[in-house]
């Protein structure tokens, strides 16, 4: 790399994921851990023997270049806000915020003073999903019409404080906008409570996409198979992303343009031959936050911006307006519409 500045850099939550923000971080070229903060301090020894304070206001004291933000989702605007105030940049767990009010005052906040801000949607880093984007960049699916996913597991014991939409379904809303370069136009869903919790524990997602593309997500964590599923569908064939193992699979459609012409009225496409990609797979996570030292460090890196996490929590938010009213939401105007609109 050509720039060798080191950069001091903080954690915040030492939690389910900030145990792994500190790892990688403490082994991250280019980049020192400085401190983590976490009120409850480190009784499981996460920290890789940095300091652990007990506020943001001593972390940033000790002058900081960076900060991580994993702590819980309702913590992160009033996290964010400091951190931007102090001057510092700032890689947020995802979702950005639980409000897009809270989503757009960080990316306010951030922007304003020209400061390093990204969201921790990791899956832009999962192996499997970067070699899906630069195939249906370079055109090898053509049209895209649909896209499907599947998101599905036992329930997760490190969440408290939101439900399947904020912690899982973003995942799968914003990997869906960036591997196909669309945004949301509409979106309508169902959700139900079982687990006895105030919120959601599984939901059904239909949307439509800017170009057209048709978007179907199932999320939920009260089920005994794990399961990371991503489809998309387009004239030539249909990709297969599993984010679990990082394979990549494509099945091709046989039918040929002339023919299809003309048998379109009455058949369907034809099973062609199926491709198994050999991906190099890294762990997503140290992509991550090698992209985000890049960024820091002022070269161009692809990371999730935070007004792209905005989004994401505007169609979250929508997703449950629609489950709530049993109405269509249209994402261009916020208004609602019937179910088939």
């Amino acid at each position: 790399m050509s720039n060798s500045k080191q950069l001091r850099a903080g954690l915040i939550g030492l939690g389910s994921m900030g145990r792994h923000h500190a790892r990688v971080l403490a082994g991250l070229d280019q980049v020192e851990l400085v401190a983590v903060v976490d009120p409850m301090g480190d009784k499981n020894g996460w920290a890789q023997g940095a300091p652990v304070l007990s506020t943001v206001e001593e972390l940033i004291e000790l002058g900081i270049d960076y900060a991580v933000v994993a702590c819980p989702t309702a913590l992160h605007e009033e996290v964010g806000l400091k951190l931007a105030e102090a001057g510092v940049g700032a890689l947020i767990e995802k979702p950005v915020a639980d409000t897009v009010e809270g989503s757009r005052r960080l990316v306010e906040a951030f922007e304003s003073r020209g400061l390093v801000a990204g969201v921790g949607h990791i899956e832009r880093c999962n192996p499997a999903l970067i070699s899906l984007r630069k195939r249906l960049e370079a055109g090898e699916l053509g049209e895209i019409f649909q896209v499907v996913t599947r998101r599905q597991g036992p329930f997760p014991h490190r969440i408290a404080d939101v439900g399947v939409v904020k912690d899982l379904a973003t995942h799968d809303i914003d990997l869906t906008g960036w591997v196909t370069g669309q945004t949301y136009v509409s979106i309508a869903a169902h959700t139900i409570h079982k687990s006895g919790r105030p919120h959601e524990d599984m939901v059904s997602a239909v949307g439509r996409l800017s170009d057209g593309a048709m978007v179907n997500h199932l999320v939920n964590w009260l089920s005994p198979l794990k399961e990371r599923f991503t489809s998309v569908t387009g004239e030539r064939g249909t990709f297969i992303a599993d984010t679990l193992t990082a394979d990549l699979t494509f099945h091709s459609n046989a039918a040929v343009a002339t023919e299809w012409e003309a048998l379109q009225a009455f058949r369907g496409v034809s099973e062609g031959d199926m491709i198994r990609y050999a991906i190099p797979k890294r762990e997503p996570l140290l992509v991550e936050h090698e992209l985000f030292r890049d960024a820091v460090l002022g070269e161009p890196a692809d990371i999730c911006t935070l007004r792209q996490g905005m989004r994401t929590v505007e169609v979250a938010t929508a997703l449950l307006e629609s489950a709530e009213s049993g109405a269509s939401v249209d994402l261009m105007t916020g208004a609602f519409a019937g179910h088939g609109g």
